[in-house]
């Protein structure tokens, strides 16, 4: 099995609950939206936030790591975060906070592209993460158009 292989198939068995979420929101009426749209901002949020996690991860195990690595892997998760106030003070949520979490989640590429060709990342990281930060970010924005 080659090293991309096993993290491309897991990663994408990881867009199977955004994708049954969405399918939940177009089929499932009324009784299932709500919950189906709770679950996938609490996914993308939880995502986003994992990939600050593994930078961090980079970070840690470079001998000379570049500080803005540290940096930069801290806000995906304060980001996560801040998409939750609106809900917490009663404002419209969640279309908006998953608008930010997708444009967030694209965002994280060129992160990943730029820890590609610093060899951080392993070459095959961009052909993992394109395809699953787009794909969760296209769920995130097809939820807040139906919504």
């Amino acid at each position: 099995m080659s090293t991309l292989r096993l993290p491309f198939i897991l990663g994408l068995a990881g867009l199977l609950p955004p994708l049954l979420a969405l399918a939940a929101v177009i089929w499932g009426g009324s009784s299932w939206s709500f919950l189906a749209i709770s679950l996938v901002y609490f996914y993308a949020a939880t995502i986003l936030a994992f990939l600050g996690g593994i930078w961090w991860g980079f970070a840690a195990a470079q001998p000379s790591a570049p500080p803005w690595l540290y940096s930069a892997a801290v806000i995906p998760q304060l980001v996560s975060f801040a998409t939750a106030w609106p809900w917490a003070v009663g404002q419209e949520w969640p279309g908006p906070s998953l608008v930010v979490l997708a444009m967030a989640l694209m965002g994280t590429l060129l992160v990943d592209r730029r820890l590609v060709r610093m060899s951080i990342a392993p070459s095959w990281w961009l052909a993992l993460r394109v395809p699953l930060s787009g794909g969760l970010a296209t769920v995130c924005l097809a939820i807040a158009a139906l919504i």
